[in-house]
């Protein structure tokens, strides 16, 4: 055996150790040092932690390079020595911290004038950090005796190494009593003042960028640490002093009493978004605030929002009047100005705002119309889709948002006759409903003259379902009702139309588009999971598998209710090769065999490539009820829209059939199972459990064969039924399912169910005409 041999090959290192004149550099220079301190060879950690040797270390990662090294190797050593001394070898550690002067010629880095060389302050920050998190005592006391400190630290803030360091402190030190400690003297320093007197247009951007992300990472990990502990002694000083009205005044005089300046703007805004992060669930169209939340974190400090009131007419301004941008260039045109990024976070602020519903807040944003000039960046700038987006939900945060109430409680009557200000102003002074129209037919009028359609018009799509939806199940849907039977008699049939037609035939494209990927997805999965499950000696699971049918002669007797693989033949090779039809005698029914692939090839088979067996959609449309084909192919595709729709806003679609308005993302064409669900005008209360699902049934001779799909948008799985039946009896011997690859048997309910629905329309031989 190989273990007779010795190949163990000693370390190099070991001989060079052995020598009297040995230098560091020459330990240096072997390729596997590292490892072998890492593995801590005592003759390796011995010579480092000489006092020479510990010194050079130190040495390396804190002074420049000499310029006449060449550039390939210039920082070579100092690499070298930052991975020996973060290691995590305890006897290097304990050296450090122990010998002050290596501790001070450590510091002294921080004493350079800036910028600092980047690479050797990742070096210098990463040897302090495994110190700040192995030795918090000794670092902690060692730093504070150093009187300018927080001065360096905000001199360099403007080097990325060196706010990481920052941040190590305040997130490494253990334990709490100690970290409180930390926190207590860093805000005795005033490090959040210096670090907002670094966000100001005299600063230069790397100034704005890494003090802007101090201090939202510091709001962040205070309110995690604040949610996590509970029952916390004391309060975080640092989030406290931020959270202050004066603070927050003093960022904002910062870029509104000064010159504009971008980039210090866009980091004030950076800031003031993250005060306004809570720990309510994320939006997604339907806002859940339960009372019960009434922890710090789940809400937004009114100190913040009083300091920011009086300065929405100066964020208002920047809509109008952003810092001045170069005109840009595109594929489609010439922008002239661009959006820029700082009326892009202005808008979020806006949706921020909106969120906390602060009745004076919403008020001066009606006064100001700073929702109508939103809405004309909106349709303004058509292929800016970061604009859309915020945009979109702006609206439907409006559109969902309950009224405020300025009265401790209110009776029924008072309740229902609330109304929302914004939910108002943006039906009437914005013309919210009009400039959809208007914004629809003019790209349909484009598309028609062989122009591009609008990059907008998917989120338009969303905006339209979104008023559809709360217009019947929102907070403020009869206010919305209202509204629209208020409009002028042109623009409400106009609104009528488009919902019933355009809209409404999108909506039906994208609920096809979105099965036809839920079915390709679900067989991807099936061939995943099967390809997973498949052992190496397995047959090649890609290969499809075409239906062969046995003659009558060669069928054989078994037991109905017999599996697969009982009585199975001798000969492994012929089963391979083909699927028969089994009997126990003439007058019972048949049973077929099949596979997982041949079933869905054969499923596949009226629009499928012969060659793979993958199904072509190419030529599959939503149809109508009253089409002919719809007899011989009922499609029933019905979805959850809490997951195919994160903003829960595709909304009802109008079906003609019914006069009325379907469940969202129902098909009008749904004529087996969209009939079971309530019109939402005229039962809004009852809930329909909606799956989309496609059924097909197929005879071949004396055997009929029903198909089905579904897919379940919520649990996103799909599962493929195949029904075998005699034709004679009609009655159902068995069912195989495969969600995600597995195979169960139906019970007889649902049985009966799937037979009940495939019986609901007339066969047609061979597939679908």
């Amino acid at each position: 055996m190989f273990w007779k041999f010795d190949l163990h090959a000693t370390s190099h290192i070991d001989t060079l150790l052995e020598r009297d004149d040995v230098r560091l550099t020459d330990i240096m220079d072997e390729e596997d040092v590292l490892q072998e301190c890492k593995a801590q060879n005592h003759k390796l950690v011995d010579f480092l932690l000489r006092p020479q040797c510990m010194e050079d270390l130190v040495t390396f990662i804190t002074q420049e390079p000499s310029a006449d090294v060449e550039e390939d190797i210039k920082y070579k050593y100092p690499n070298i020595s930052c991975e020996l001394l973060t290691s995590d070898v305890s006897q290097i550690n304990d050296r450090l911290v122990e010998d002050e002067n290596l501790l001070m010629k450590l510091y002294s880095f921080l004493e350079n004038e800036p910028p600092l060389n980047p690479l050797l302050a990742s070096f210098f920050s990463k040897v302090l950090s495994i110190l700040v998190g192995r030795k918090p005592e000794q670092i902690v006391e060692f730093l504070r005796k150093r009187e300018d400190f927080v001065d360096l630290m905000i001199k360099h803030i403007g080097t990325s190494a060196i706010m990481d360091l920052l941040l190590r402190m305040l997130t490494c030190i253990e334990p709490q009593v100690l970290r409180q400690d930390v926190l207590n003297w860093l805000n005795q320093e005033n490090i959040i003042q210096r670090l907002v007197g670094m966000v100001q247009p005299s600063q230069d951007e790397d100034r704005h960028s890494n003090a802007s992300q101090s201090l939202c990472e510091i709001i962040r990990l205070s309110r995690d640490q604040m949610f996590q502990v509970q029952g916390c002694p004391q309060p975080d000083p640092l989030l406290a002093t931020l959270e202050k009205q004066t603070t927050v005044e003093k960022l904002l005089s910062h870029i509104f009493d000064k010159e504009k300046n971008e980039s210090a703007i866009v980091s004030v805004i950076q800031i003031l978004l993250t005060l306004f992060e809570t720990r309510r669930p994320a939006f997604e169209g339907h806002m859940e605030c339960s009372p019960s939340m009434s922890h710090p974190s789940f809400s937004v400090n009114h100190s913040i929002l009083e300091a920011v009131r009086p300065r929405l007419k100066d964020f208002h301004q920047l809509l109008l009047d952003p810092p001045k941008n170069d005109m840009m260039r595109t594929t489609w045109g010439v922008l002239d100005p661009p959006v820029g990024n700082t009326r892009l976070h202005v808008v979020r602020l806006v949706v921020s705002l909106l969120q906390t519903n602060t009745p004076c807040i919403s008020k001066e944003l009606i006064h100001l119309n700073t929702l109508g000039v939103i809405l004309d960046m909106y349709f303004r700038y058509i292929w800016n889709n970061f604009l859309h987006i915020q945009v979109e939900i702006c609206t439907a945060v409006i559109l969902v948002m309950p009224p405020f109430t300025t009265d401790v409680q209110l009776d029924t009557e008072q309740e229902n006759a609330r109304e929302s200000i914004l939910v108002r102003d943006l039906f009437q002074k914005c013309h919210f409903i009009q400039r959809i129209v208007e914004a629809w037919n003019t790209n349909e009028k484009e598309q028609a003259e062989g122009g591009r359609r609008r990059g907008y018009m998917g989120h338009l799509t969303r905006i339209a379902n979104s008023i559809i939806h709360n217009c019947d199940k929102g907070p403020n849907g009869l206010q919305i009702q209202q509204l629209i039977s208020e409009l002028k008699v042109e623009d409400r049939e106009k609104w009528e139309a488009f919902i019933s037609g355009q809209l409404a035939d999108t909506n039906k494209r994208n609920t096809v588009d979105l099965v036809k990927v839920a079915m390709f997805e679900a067989r991807c999965r099936e061939k995943i999971q099967q390809f997973e499950d498949a052992g190496s000696d397995d047959e090649d699971i890609w290969d499809e598998k075409d239906v062969t049918f046995a003659p009558e002669a060669q069928r054989r007797p078994r037991s109905a209710g017999s599996t697969d693989s009982e009585d199975s033949t001798d000969s492994e090779e012929e089963d391979s090769k083909k699927d028969t039809f089994e009997a126990s005698n003439p007058s019972t029914e048949d049973i077929m065999e099949v596979e997982t692939d041949t079933a869905w090839s054969s499923y596949c088979a009226p629009n499928s490539n012969s060659e793979t067996g993958w199904a072509d959609f190419s030529n599959f449309s939503p149809t109508s009820p009253n089409d002919p084909l719809m007899c011989n192919s009922p499609v029933a595709m019905e979805t959850n829209i809490e997951k195919l729709d994160p903003l829960g806003v595709i909304g009802p679609l109008y079906s003609e059939e019914s006069h009325g308005w379907l469940s969202p993302g129902i098909s009008s064409s749904s004529s087996v199972t969209s009939k079971s669900c309530a019109r939402s005008k005229m039962a809004d209360e009852t809930t329909c459990n909606v799956q989309r699902s496609i059924t097909d049934t197929v005879v071949n001779g004396s055997i009929k064969e029903t198909f089905s799909l579904t897919v379940d948008a919520k649990t996103e799985t799909a599962v493929f039924k195949r029904v075998l039946k005699s034709y004679r009896s009609e009655k159902c011997k068995y069912t195989l399912e495969f969600p995600n690859g597995t195979q169960e048997e139906m019970s007889s309910i649902d049985d009966a169910k799937l037979d009940q629905s495939a019986m609901s329309s007339d066969p047609a031989v061979n597939g679908p005409a």
